[in-house]
């Protein structure tokens, strides 16, 4: 973890009092996997190359945030990993003054490549923990759910790849997370044995409400309520856990005999925003105040027209003077619903 930190810099604060000091960055809209949640099953036509923020433009966005109150970064997807270099970008990444936590959120099909490649270079401990979706432990579901051939297995990829990378990332004593969307239709009977990888090993097991983005809109959640009742007949009584596990709005709870933690994200029947602390760059160089918006400030023009640092980081500054109080994925904030078009792939959810 890089622990230099610019010197008497102020937070970034909101108009709503809230410090925004997250920053997620979708470094590509590619993926090898297509989630009956994230993509249409045709898939989605890809940016051109030229189209996507270069890493050197990333870097120097995040220097800039950094001189702003960033001090998280999580690299997201489509699926980071299959960047080509992204393991040599996040090693630059850490070393950004100011930036004190570095994690991914992936699929976990190509994280122990990207395990190897951050080895060869030196690094490690390449990154300070690793999200890893987990819908499901069975093979056949796997296969309908990421829409992949059932012969993946065969071959070790799909579900053994992800299975062996997230024993890999706690031997190198990388904090894991599993997140978990659970779908009706889809997972119901998965999701007491996933919960179960938190049983033995210390990490993080979460449960995350669908969000009606895209693709999702046609698919039935299964509210965060539900999963936790679910979760209690199969081991007992959640605990509420009070300490703090990561960045995010997750809530924690211990169950019996468990090493490891159980968490909720329940965005859409509950709600969190009153406590949101991100912004979100896009790989076409949108940085958004909220997974909602529909605008955002076109970071990439700036940067190919010349702009100055002091230009960019005004432009920061407008979008955080510009971040709504909420979400509009239910009626949980009272706000006109919205149908959301964009998928999960093109923001960096």
């Amino acid at each position: 973890m890089n622990t230099q930190r610019i010197s008497a810099v102020p937070p970034m604060i909101d108009r709503y009092g809230r410090i925004i000091d997250y920053l997620r960055i979708s470094v590509t809209d590619r993926c090898n996997l297509r989630c009956v949640y994230c993509m249409p099953a045709e898939g989605v036509e890809w940016k051109p190359h030229g189209d996507m923020l270069s890493f050197e433009e990333i870097l120097r966005l995040c220097g800039i945030m950094a001189g702003m109150g960033i001090r998280k970064v999580k690299v997201t997807g489509g699926e980071p990993l299959v960047r080509k270099g992204v393991a040599g970008f996040i090693a630059k990444l850490k070393t950004i003054p100011g930036i004190e936590q570095v994690t991914i959120t992936t699929n976990g099909i190509l994280l122990e490549e990207f395990f190897d490649e951050a080895a060869a270079d030196g690094a490690g401990r390449p990154v300070d923990g690793v999200n890893i979706s987990l819908d499901t432990l069975d093979p056949e579901r796997f296969s309908r759910l990421t829409r992949t051939a059932s012969d993946a297995f065969v071959r070790g990829q799909g579900l053994p790849a992800i299975l062996r990378a997230l024993d890999r990332a706690q031997t190198l004593g990388i904090p894991v997370k599993l997140n978990c969307v659970p779908l009706r239709g889809f997972n119901e009977t998965d999701l007491a044995g996933i919960a179960a990888l938190a049983r033995n090993v210390n990490r993080a097991v979460r449960f995350i409400e669908l969000m009606p983005l895209g693709s999702a809109g046609s698919l039935e959640p299964i509210p965060g309520a539900e999963v936790a009742a679910m979760l209690e007949q199969a081991y007992g009584k959640l605990i509420p856990y009070t300490g703090r596990l990561g960045n995010g709005p997750a809530e924690y709870y211990s169950l019996p005999d468990f090493a490891g933690k159980i968490g909720f994200i329940n965005a859409v029947s509950e709600g969190f925003c009153e406590t949101c602390n991100r912004l979100r760059l896009s790989s076409g160089g949108i940085l958004k105040p909220c997974l909602s918006s529909d605008t955002g400030k076109d970071l990439r023009a700036l940067l190919r027209g010349g702009a100055p640092d002091a230009d960019l980081a005004a432009a920061v500054a407008e979008l955080v003077a510009q971040k709504p109080p909420s979400h509009n994925f239910s009626a949980v904030y009272e706000r006109e619903r919205t149908n959301h078009v964009s998928g999960m792939y093109h923001i960096g959810g």
